[in-house]
Formats: C-alpha cells, sequence, structure tokens
C-alpha cells in the first residue's frame, strides 16, 4: 500500500471515527484532508464529506434563525438595545457561515471537481456550490447572481449530459435550480418550467428507473409536482401550467424555504434514503442517491 492509499484510508476511520463522536468539525478536517490529496472520491466518501459540513452548517443555520427570529420580536417591541446586541451577535454566526462555505468551495473548486472522474459526482459538487452561494444570498454575502447562475447552468448541462432523466441527483439539481429562480431571482415562470421539464421528462422515462434510486427519485418528483401546484397559483391565469393548477398545496414543513423566511412554503431537494423532507439547508448537502448519515 502507497502513503498514499494508506492516508485516504485513515483519513475515512478518522472522519467515521469523528462522526460517531458526533465531532463534526473533526469530521470535517478529516475530508478535507482527504480531498486534498486529489483523488475522485467514492460515494462513501463523498457522504461522510456532506454529512460533515452539514452539521457544522446546520448548527449554525439554526442558529442564524433563532437569532434572527428574537431579534424581529425585539424590533417590534421597539427595543433598540436589544436589537443592537443580537446584530451583534448575528453577525459572528453569519462570519463563521461564510468561513465555513468558503472553505468548503474552495476544496471543491480545486480539489473535487478536477479530480472527479463521473458526471454524477461533478454534478454533486456543482449542486453543492449552488446551494452555497444560495445561502450566502440569503445572509445577504452576495449580490450578484451571475456566478451563481452559470454555476446552475453548468451543472444542468452536464447532469443533462451525462445523467439520465430518472437520476435522483439531476431531479433534485432541477429541484434546487427551480427554487433558485422562483425564490431569489423572482421569475415564477421560468421556476415552473424548469420544474415541469424536469417532471415531464422523468415521467416518460419512468420505466427505466432502477429499484435502487426508486424512492429517492419518486420522492423529488413529487417535491417539484408540489411546487409546481404552489407555484401555479401565483400566476396569471393565462400563464401558468395548467396541468399542475387545482389543488391547494400542503407544505411538509413551515421552515421548508432557504432559511425559514416566506410564508410559502417550497421544496427543495434534500435527498438520501431517510428522505429529509423538510428542506432546510441542513439537509441539502447529502446526495440524493446516496444513504444518509444523519444522527
Amino acid at each position: 500500500m502507497s502513503s498514499a492509499e494508506k492516508e485516504r484510508e485513515t483519513q475515512v476511520y478518522l472522519a467515521k471515527l469523528a462522526e460517531q463522536a458526533e465531532r463534526y468539525e473533526e469530521m470535517v478536517e478529516s475530508m478535507k484532508k482527504l480531498a486534498k490529496l486529489d483523488v475522485d472520491l467514492t460515494v462513501e466518501e463523498r457522504n461522510l464529506l456532506s454529512v460533515g459540513y452539514k452539521n457544522v452548517i446546520g448548527a449554525r443555520r439554526a442558529s442564524w434563525r433563532i437569532m434572527s427570529s428574537i431579534e424581529q420580536k425585539e424590533e417590534s417591541k421597539g427595543n433598540e438595545n436589544n436589537v443592537k446586541l443580537i446584530k451583534g451577535y448575528r453577525q459572528k454566526v453569519e462570519d463563521e457561515l461564510s468561513k465555513i462555505c468558503s472553505d468548503i468551495l474552495t476544496i471543491i473548486d480545486n480539489h473535487l471537481i478536477p479530480s472527479s472522474a463521473s458526471g454524477e459526482a461533478t454534478v454533486f459538487y456543482y449542486k453543492i456550490d449552488g446551494l452555497l452561494f444560495q445561502l450566502a444570498h440569503v445572509m445577504g454575502g452576495i449580490s450578484s447572481f451571475s456566478v451563481l447562475t452559470n454555476l446552475l447552468k453548468a451543472a444542468s448541462s452536464t447532469a443533462n449530459a451525462e445523467l439520465p432523466s430518472t437520476h435522483p441527483i439531476r431531479l433534485g439539481l432541477a429541484l434546487n435550480f427551480s427554487v433558485f429562480y422562483y425564490e431569489i431571482m423572482n421569475s415564477p415562470e421560468r421556476a415552473c418550467h424548469l420544474a415541469k421539464q424536469a417532471f415531464d421528462e422523468a415521467i416518460a422515462d419512468l420505466d427505466t428507473l432502477s429499484e435502487e434510486s426508486y424512492k429517492d427519485s419518486t420522492l423529488i418528483m413529487q417535491l417539484l409536482r408540489d411546487n409546481l401546484t404552489l407555484w401555479t397559483s401565483d400566476l396569471p391565469e393565462d400563464g401558468g401550467e395548467d396541468n399542475f393548477k387545482g389543488e391547494e398545496s400542503k407544505p411538509a414543513d413551515p421552515e421548508a424555504t432557504l432559511m425559514g423566511g416566506p410564508e410559502k412554503t417550497m421544496h427543495m431537494a434534500s435527498g438520501d434514503q431517510s428522505a429529509w423532507q423538510n428542506g432546510t439547508f441542513s439537509g441539502y448537502l447529502c446526495s440524493d442517491e446516496e444513504s444518509g448519515r444523519n444522527n
């Protein structure tokens, strides 16, 4: 066994150990060391990477959401002193999130994508990139969408060329891309077009769906349909997708938007076989076909 192979084996073991001990910061450190070996990660290794970052981001995201809620209540009461204190504390969490997001983006762009040997893995990394940029936008970290739009378009192009229409990662990407257009770009027509196209293409190829990915793929297809039902109710009568108008959408979770803000709920791909249906960012980093390791 070469020294590189031994290092890889060691870091995977340490990451699993840290996961069992729920020491996710150290889990991330082990996976960063593995990524910097510039090797094509296996499905298991990608899953370890995603779970580590999912947890370190998820904990801070939850803190951000709670502080934002308290801040709104204090503002409504006119407690300016408390609002100022909360803003400073929230900024600390935002800085931590920004550093973590920058960290994983650098790892993905400099090591994981260049070392990826399959379209499936590349799309998976692109999807994480896109979701992190969306998180940064919601927290006010970016004002220009050109990088994010180009990133999602590149991911979609790779997914359409390399993955079947029923593949969970391709469906999950379409789901996230459509939510980006609806919630961030304020373009419901484009969002509906993307979601309906992905849904229709998957329906047409449903008989080719493998047994292993059937549960994940059909779940995401249902989320696409749910979003279309919700979104088309907002469109003018002559501008929507008629096939999906009618029944009222019943969201699975009141915090299923990107950061739990808007009143209307939409679904984003959260994907693994444990069916993370709540759509919160803490679930985004696991791929749509990989088994979940969320505790």
